[in-house]
């Protein structure tokens, strides 16, 4: 989540080949993933420039392999990533959004620029388990299904692929996202007349077992994986697992790297997109905090979870309250050139002098309403982890000592 985040990761990769930590046990570059099954929405094709399992878009025989599946899917190109989206959106050249399970509005950054995109829309459908700061904009509003009221499969990050299993009905008119999915396609389908001739263009799944006898049929590194495997292994099965009779990948590049030597990638130090000066002299950064959990829409509907941590704050080194004037849990302005807001101080030594940190889970103090909309331009990530502001002191402090964490 910086401009430079690819070059970063890359220097990573540098070291682990460099130090021979690559090819054996707990070994290699694992990224954590910020939310479950990131990993094997991924692996499903949600990418703006990939069918299931990373088979490209602009591959004309992959395509091939595809139309002779769906049917109608020649001459596909990549398309636009989400923090594109909402510049697109204002510009109107995308008139309609569906959303599902995001929460654009609290999670990206520049969170201004994204409601008014959001609000540009023509038509905007979102589809969740709550009514969310997003789905307060929409046209219409699709209840769905939480996990526990659904059945599937989760992927993480070590590629391992686990069946969960449905514990209660759905409640309420709450469908399970594939159901959902397919509804709508279908009655896209009937719009444009008779589905065309192709194993898999109907849409007509009867359960989630089926749409993963499809993403095997279709995906060689999950072509060895079923559903009746994963139920005989609790452990799951790792990916690449091209067989039914493949026992799985626990790690990769064993033996040899997929790409001969390996190779390695020279990168060059380049600063953030926006650093400090007279007017913003501090650096934000942006993350999570044990009792919530990315955008707050599950996590501070939980009573013992509010109760830990009722409202957002900022952490603030010593030196700089002193400087500022800021009282101990005293309130604060953020203003960074996207916008402020307000938050309670809490005065710490874990911030260095001169970085201030914010959770971003909080709507009432959204710290995506200060970050940068600036992206690495290899990947579109957005620059979450650093934007300059200046903090000022809002009223006088309150006796109340803030300890989010322990």
């Amino acid at each position: 989540q910086h401009t430079t985040g690819t070059d970063n990761v890359l220097a990573c990769a540098n070291l682990a080949m460099l130090t021979g930590n690559v090819g054996k046990p707990s070994t290699g570059v694992n990224p954590l993933r910020g939310q479950n099954n990131v990993q094997g929405a991924c692996d499903a094709g949600a990418l703006v420039n990939v069918y299931p399992g990373y088979q490209s878009v602009a591959n004309e025989e992959i395509q091939s392999k595809f139309e002779a599946a769906w049917g109608r899917t020649a001459g596909l190109v990549p398309g636009r990533m989400l923090t594109a989206m909402m510049d697109d959106a204002l510009a109107g050249s995308i008139r309609a959004l569906y959303i599902m399970g995001e929460n654009p509005v609290l999670s990206d950054p520049n969170s201004g620029h994204v409601r008014q995109g959001l609000e540009a829309l023509e038509f905007l459908v979102v589809s969740d388990i709550f009514m969310s700061e997003t789905a307060e904009l929409a046209d219409v509003v699709l209840p769905a299904a939480s996990w526990v009221e659904k059945d599937g499969t989760f992927t993480a990050t070590d590629r391992r692929v686990q069946r969960f299993y449905r514990a209660i009905k759905p409640i309420g008119a709450s469908r399970p996202d594939w159901w959902i999915v397919a509804q709508i396609a279908r009655r896209l389908r009937d719009a444009l007349g008779a589905a065309p001739e192709a194993p898999y263009a109907g849409w007509d799944y009867a359960s989630p077992r089926e749409v993963a006898v499809e993403l095997s049929a279709l995906t060689p590194i999950y072509g060895g994986i079923s559903w009746e495997r994963l139920e005989e292994r609790c452990g799951g099965l790792q990916w690449p697992c091209p067989t039914a009779e493949h026992p799985g990948t626990p790690y990769l590049h064993k033996g040899t790297f997929s790409r001969g030597l390996g190779a390695f990638t020279p990168v060059e130090y380049q600063p953030p997109a926006e650093i400090t000066d007279a007017e913003y002299p501090l650096t934000l950064t942006t993350g999570r905090m044990a009792f919530h959990w990315h955008t707050g829409t599950m996590t501070r509907r939980t009573e013992a979870l509010h109760q830990e941590v009722p409202e957002g704050y900022a952490e603030v080194n010593p030196a700089d309250a002193e400087r500022l004037g800021i009282g101990k849990s005293g309130r604060v302005r953020l203003i960074s050139r996207r916008g402020e807001i307000e938050a309670r101080a809490w005065i710490t030594r874990r911030v260095p002098e001169g970085v201030v940190f914010a959770p971003f889970h909080f709507a009432e103090a959204a710290a995506n309403a200060l970050t940068n909309g600036a992206l690495d331009p290899k990947s579109g990530i957005p620059e979450f982890k650093i934007c300059a502001i200046r903090l000022e002191p809002v009223g006088a402090p309150v006796a109340a000592p803030m300890t989010p964490e322990a």
